[in-house]
């Protein structure tokens, strides 16, 4: 019994690193670093690219964001901007530990990932315990229904995003955005995951790409880039490992 109960708790534990390594990988993104890095004080939300940031002051003990779209019955609880003391391109992500460097920003945030279909985000926060709008959005609407004032995002008309399965008639494209002048590959399963063998090429300026032909099947993949594996940002569908990792897939037809 009480080899049982030990192995339910490392699968419950492993669970928790999964969920925690997907949140990471999904807005992970050197543009949305340097977005964070712009934050000097809480603010209205902020719209960039797929995401949104909502922010508040760090004095707060505990806030959370719930949507409307997910019958308010997700928190998602915001987390402490950490950022070094000369505010160099580097936050403390999700999961990391804190070195001591790095000092509290005075800002707490969410980054949410808009879904596709949605032009307006209502939501409501949580705040040390208290349901209540959003103090810094003054775009609030009364539900006649429930009597509940919401706060409203109305989110802009976005441009189709870019998605690995581009079918060219030389192969796929992969495309990485990051830093300009850096050098970024790629490995997968179909080149047993070798991270020399295929470097991408800049062009325009951050902009990454590569093209390999792929026949039909399967394929695992991550970019390299500075020593450290990236999942594809513009591919939602993604596999883990046993410890955690993340990494992108596709199927060829």
């Amino acid at each position: 019994m009480k080899r049982i109960s030990i192995f339910i708790i490392l699968i419950f534990s492993a669970s928790l690193t999964l969920l925690a390594q997907q949140e990471r990988y999904d807005w992970e993104t050197f543009e949305m670093i340097d977005r964070l890095l712009t934050i000097r004080e809480p603010s209205t939300p902020i719209i960039y690219d797929n995401f949104v940031i909502f922010s508040a002051d760090s004095s707060l003990r505990r806030i959370g964001i719930a949507f409307a779209h997910e019958n308010f019955s997700t928190i998602h609880w915001y987390r402490p901007l950490l950022v070094s003391q000369d505010r160099a391109n580097s936050i403390i992500l999700p999961g990391e530990k804190v070195p001591r460097r790095y000092i509290d920003s005075g800002v707490q945030f969410h980054v949410y990932q808009v879904p596709e279909n949605l032009n307006e985000l209502e939501y409501r926060l949580i705040i040390n315990g208290l349901w209540t709008v959003d103090p810094i959005n003054p775009q609030i609407r009364r539900n006649p229904a429930s009597g509940l004032s919401m706060s409203i995002l109305r989110i802009p008309d976005r441009e189709a995003r870019i998605h690995p399965l581009n079918g060219l008639p030389d192969g796929l494209l992969f495309t990485f955005r990051g830093p300009p002048g850096e050098i970024v590959t790629i490995g997968g399963s179909f080149n047993a995951w070798d991270p020399f063998m295929y470097e991408l090429k800049e062009g325009p300026e951050g902009v990454y790409s590569i093209t390999i032909p792929l026949p039909s099947g399967t394929y695992q993949y991550v970019f390299f880039h500075r020593g450290k594996r990236h999942a594809d940002v513009f591919n939602p569908r993604r596999i883990y490992s046993f410890d955690g990792m993340a990494a992108s897939e596709i199927i060829v037809p």
